[in-house]
């Protein structure tokens, strides 16, 4: 057992089950928003997921009309896309902010939250910078199990400018309540199903073998494992699996939990510049990194690896270390084959620019701190070795 102090932060509420976005008007009350504005993608929009929350909250006398509604997040968030949802608050005199959709949405409504209530821009806020003042109160309702980013403290906006993308961490981040209702995944398509899930998976691994992983870290990443290993592809051929999307939703939230109170490491690190210069999405880009990455770490963290092969039963509890270690790594292998992952070739990056890029992604991923979390910390060349692994 880990003996040392660790510091948990956690949503004050977490509304988890089924339907439980019938108790979004209740929730809105206990954090005492009356007037609040809503952040989601168009999908949401198009879908009728918007209109449903909408028809709730007016249900309960709570008043969301579509001017209180911005549905225009960007896959990618950038600072400047953040600026028409910030104005609009600051002409509505706004008391709350509801975030609905995936890890874009969700991270987008923490930026606006904060930045509706304390001015500035996300560079600003950027690590090795920590916000715990908080912002407006934020009710997250995730729709895809994959980001976790209803229960964590951290948000990601890229900059335009420089194509990094920002790393912003603190209390101020963490959602003051979660609805956690699987039944909104049930739409998402096979492609979001895989990458966000594959996501799920590194945060739960990535917690667990972290140099900031504690107790109560573990417990969480355990059991994220145990839930997502035999579910993800069971949703991904079949999104009307309502048990399998269930565990996935549950599994998901609980690595944002882990994540959030320990950290992400070495995968996270690299993968936010492959998004930010080439628009991969991020669950995939994580996808495509999770393989090699865990190859390059498994020798200084073998009982770890191990530990994550038992808990999502791909081998036996008996099973020694280092074969536990190996079959870990076939099996993320098979997966990312069955769940059709592409490479950055067959994404259709061009391989001279990626290759232009490999130094400014190395530095860019070093500078956000996730790789010296890694059980084995890499070099900026290392971490080039990785990047052309991928080809």
């Amino acid at each position: 057992m880990n003996t040392a102090i660790a510091r948990i932060s956690l949503p004050r509420l977490i509304e988890l089950g089924g339907d439980s976005l019938n108790k979004l008007p209740e929730v809105l009350r206990s954090l005492g928003s009356q007037r609040p504005y809503m952040i989601c993608d168009r999908l949401m929009r198009d879908i009728g997921v918007q209109a449903k929350v909408q028809q709730a909250c007016t249900n309960a006398g709570v008043e969301l009309t579509d001017s209180d509604v911005f549905s225009d997040v960007m896959p990618e968030p950038t600072e400047d896309s953040l600026q028409p949802a910030i104005r609009a608050m600051a002409e509505g005199s706004y008391d709350g902010v509801i975030a609905l959709g995936g890890g874009s949405a969700i991270d987008s409504a923490k930026a606006i939250a904060y930045l509706a209530a304390k001015g500035g821009r996300m560079s600003d806020y950027k690590v090795p910078a920590i916000c715990d003042q908080p912002g407006l109160p934020l009710v997250a309702i995730p729709t895809t199990a994959g980001t976790g980013s209803e229960a964590t403290q951290f948000t990601i906006i890229t900059d335009a400018d420089s194509d990094e993308k920002m790393l912003c961490k603190g209390l101020a981040f963490l959602p003051q309540a979660a609805i956690v209702d699987y039944k909104l995944s049930l739409t998402v398509p096979a492609r979001v199903t895989a990458d966000t899930g594959i996501d799920a998976l590194t945060h739960a691994i990535e917690a667990y073998v972290s140099k900031r992983a504690n107790d109560f870290s573990d417990q969480q990443a355990l059991a994220a494992m145990k839930l997502i290993a035999p579910n993800l592809r069971s949703a991904f051929h079949d999104g009307n699996n309502e048990k399998a999307r269930e565990e996935l939703m549950l599994g998901s939230h609980l690595a944002g939990i882990a994540f959030s109170n320990a950290s992400v490491a070495l995968v996270h690190g690299m993968s936010r510049p492959i998004g930010a210069h080439f628009h991969v999405p991020h669950g995939m880009s994580n996808a495509m990194l999770l393989p090699a990455v865990t190859k390059y770490s498994i020798p200084a963290a073998v009982e770890r690896y191990a530990h994550c092969a038992k808990a999502m039963a791909i081998v036996s509890e008996e099973t020694d270390e280092q074969s536990a270690c190996d079959a870990l790594l076939l099996w993320l292998e098979a997966l990312n084959k069955e769940l059709l992952v592409p490479s950055p070739a067959e994404f259709g990056i061009n391989k001279d620019q990626f290759m232009n890029k490999l130094d400014i992604m190395a530095e860019q991923a070093l500078a956000s701190g996730s790789p010296g979390n890694n059980p084995r910390v890499p070099s900026e060349g290392e971490m080039k070795e990785i990047y052309l692994e991928l080809w």
